[in-house]
C-alpha cells in the first residue's frame, strides 16, 4: 500500500483551495513548509500554531535554524509550499482526502 503525503505539494490559493485549508494542512504537516509572504519574502520553517480566531489571523513558525518564534498573519500569506521531508508518512493527509471526498455531492443517475 502506498501512502499519500504532502511533500512537496505547491498548492495555488484559490484553485479549488482556500489559504485556510492549507494552512490547516501546514499544522498538521510533520515536516518543514515556505511560507511565501504577500511582499514575496519566504520564511522555510515548522509551523507549530495558528490562532484563526484572532481579530487578526495568524500562524506561528520556527525557521529552518530554530529561530524563532515568528508570528505571520494570514492576510500576509500568498501561498505556502510543503518543503520539508514528511515525517507523519502522510497519514493526515490520507484522513483530509477521504473527508474531502465524503463532502462532495454523489453524482445523480
Amino acid at each position: 500500500m502506498t501512502e499519500e503525503t504532502l511533500e512537496g505539494w505547491a498548492p495555488e490559493i484559490g484553485r479549488g483551495i482556500t489559504l485556510e485549508e492549507v494552512i490547516e494542512r501546514a499544522f498538521d504537516y510533520r515536516g518543514n513548509v515556505t511560507v511565501v509572504k504577500t511582499d514575496g519574502t519566504e520564511l522555510e520553517g515548522y509551523l507549530f500554531n495558528r490562532e484563526r480566531d484572532a481579530a487578526e489571523p495568524f500562524v506561528q513558525m520556527f525557521d529552518r535554524a530554530g529561530d524563532g518564534p515568528y508570528d505571520i498573519r494570514y492576510a500576509d500569506i500568498r501561498s505556502i509550499r510543503f518543503t520539508g521531508r514528511d515525517t507523519a508518512a502522510g497519514t493526515s493527509y490520507a484522513a483530509w482526502l477521504r473527508a474531502k471526498e465524503s463532502k462532495k455531492p454523489a453524482s445523480g443517475a
